[in-house]
């Protein structure tokens, strides 16, 4: 069974920095492309940011050049660099993989449970 546990989430003030980390594990054989999205209160979940196996990475233009997707392939596990934190980054912050369980199995896509941000004076 696989799981996705993100961790780092809290409340900071406009301005500050937060780093969110999301660990997988469990029966895995390999972990494709692996990302963050969120979602804010009466919202409905977005994209923020994506990181292949092997490195590119992708970001919604409301976090381009304030937030940094990065990976630990040894750790299984995925990071959320946040800079520069705008009330309006306040969300659950949920990140999700693709996982193969098995050589023999098809690629499948688990979610984590949310950590919140709340980016408030």
């Amino acid at each position: 069974q696989v799981q996705l546990v993100e961790s780092g989430g809290g409340l900071v003030q406009p301005g500050g920095s937060l780093r969110l980390a999301c660990a997988a594990s469990g029966s895995i054989f390999s972990i494709y492309a692996m990302a963050w999205y969120r979602q804010a209160p009466g919202k409905q979940r977005e994209f923020v940011a994506v990181i292949s196996s092997g490195g590119s990475t992708n970001y919604a233009d409301s976090v381009k050049d304030r937030f940094t997707i990065s990976r630990d392939n040894a750790k299984n596990t995925v990071y959320l660099q946040m800079n520069s934190l705008k009330p309006e980054d306040t969300a659950v912050y949920y990140c999700n993989a693709g996982i193969r369980e098995r050589s023999y199995s098809s690629n499948r896509v688990y979610w984590g449970q949310g950590t919140q941000v709340t980016v408030s004076s």
